[in-house]
């Protein structure tokens, strides 16, 4: 049975299977279980699903976008009105948003200044100084490699750079195994992901580690063959799939955060540890799991998540049932689930390296639930998190004013 869709006024068709339809049905009305998720998560990892999966993401976004009330004719006509705007109508509109918002100061006058206060500047930023923006764009694949001696170098897609032991490919980092040297110390390299930014790093025993923005990354050049496998995740997030095929002899791989010690043999998981947060929460995909730190560890099943609170180092193990919401930003997505409007804007600020600021305290708490694109302009994110939430919101530089 094929399935049509109208994205970007192109007509896609798509084949799924009857069960794989009914999931994603119950996926985007939010009524999925977790074997359920179990199996949509492993079917969005196979090649073939994932064009499939990013067309379904858009045409849900559209339809939520639009309307509530599409099983009436109206509600239709709306939706594929909505899709079927072209780019240029876009931009003369927020244009004309841009004109009224210049003849509007000028009518207050230009004597008239008020506040905001930015979470990361430190101090007051008077907004007649800001200039409004238009478009900020998504992150891209960068980061800064610093080398064993100390050198540093910035890696970016699309820039080509000369590395020794390396392989430099697009946004993806990716090392040479080299025969065991039986050397006393490892020689370590450092990744850094800023604001704005993510890199896939694969290591020489083929371990492969996605790093979200704001991220830091301590790993060795090459691992001792038949010894324990250590790295650390000094700040940020980042998704790990271990390998235990480049080590036959079983050698443990661990992941070093804060206070937070992880033991695994061969599996996935995701570690989210950034600095302005007081705990460490980490979510295990597949295989086993140990959590710990000196006074106490904590065996993980799949689909289960350990938090790690930095004050007192208790361990609070919990069931998660859609495990895509927390490793949905690996595979381009930002997934919330009643998640307030403070948490929100500090994922987005990551992302696409804003800072943003709460006039009306009160929309802190406001929830929202969906699953966004993070390949779109943070103004397409907050005007759908606008029609649903009922907020509103202005951008001046790259600050953004939640009224």
């Amino acid at each position: 049975m094929f399935y049509e869709f109208y994205v970007s006024n192109k007509k896609i068709y798509q084949f799924l299977d009857k069960d794989i339809e009914e999931i994603l049905g119950n996926y985007f009305t939010k009524s999925i279980s977790t074997n359920e998720m179990a199996r949509l998560t492993k079917w969005i990892k196979e090649e073939s699903s994932t064009s499939i999966f990013k067309e379904y993401v858009k045409t849900n976004y559209f339809i939520d976008l639009t309307m509530a009330d599409f099983d009436t004719e109206s509600g239709k006509k709306k939706v594929f009105e909505e899709i079927r705007k072209n780019e240029k109508s876009r931009i003369k509109k927020r244009i004309g948003e841009v004109l009224l918002f210049v003849i509007l100061l000028l009518i207050i006058g230009f004597g008239i200044a008020f506040y905001t206060y930015g979470p990361d500047s430190g101090k007051f930023i008077p907004k007649s100084t800001l200039t409004k923006t238009e478009t900020i764009k998504p992150g891209t694949d960068k980061a800064l490699l610093t080398l064993e001696n100390g050198a540093e170098v910035a890696l970016e897609k699309g820039k080509n750079v000369q590395l020794k032991d390396q392989i430099l490919n697009g946004g993806e980092l990716y090392y040479i195994a080299e025969p065991s040297t039986h050397k006393n110390t490892l020689a370590y390299n450092f990744l850094t992901v800023p604001k704005g930014g993510r890199f896939f790093v694969q290591l020489s025993d083929d371990t492969k580690i996605w790093l979200n923005s704001d991220s830091k990354l301590k790993y060795p050049i090459n691992f001792e063959e038949g010894k324990e496998r250590k790295v650390e995740l000094l700040f940020g997030e980042a998704y790990f799939e271990v390998s235990k095929s480049a080590h036959p002899k079983g050698a443990s791989f661990k992941v070093y955060t804060g206070i937070q010690e992880i033991t695994v043999l061969g599996t996935q998981f995701n570690i989210r540890a950034y600095r302005d947060e007081n705990e460490i929460v980490t979510t295990l995909v597949e295989g086993k799991l140990s959590v710990g730190h000196k006074r106490a560890s904590k065996l993980l099943d799949p689909m289960q998540q350990a938090t790690v609170t930095n004050e007192n180092e208790a361990i609070r193990l919990q069931n998660v049932e859609r495990i895509f919401e927390e490793t949905a930003w690996k595979d381009g997505y930002f997934s919330f689930k009643g998640k307030p409007m403070e948490e929100i804007m500090k994922t987005l600020s990551r992302w696409y390296d804003i800072q943003y600021v709460f006039r009306n305290e009160s929309q802190k708490n406001k929830t929202f639930t969906g699953v966004l694109d993070r390949e779109s302009s943070i103004g397409l994110i907050l005007d759908y998190i606008q029609k649903t939430n009922e907020i509103k919101y202005e951008i001046y530089d790259r600050t953004v004013i939640i009224e």
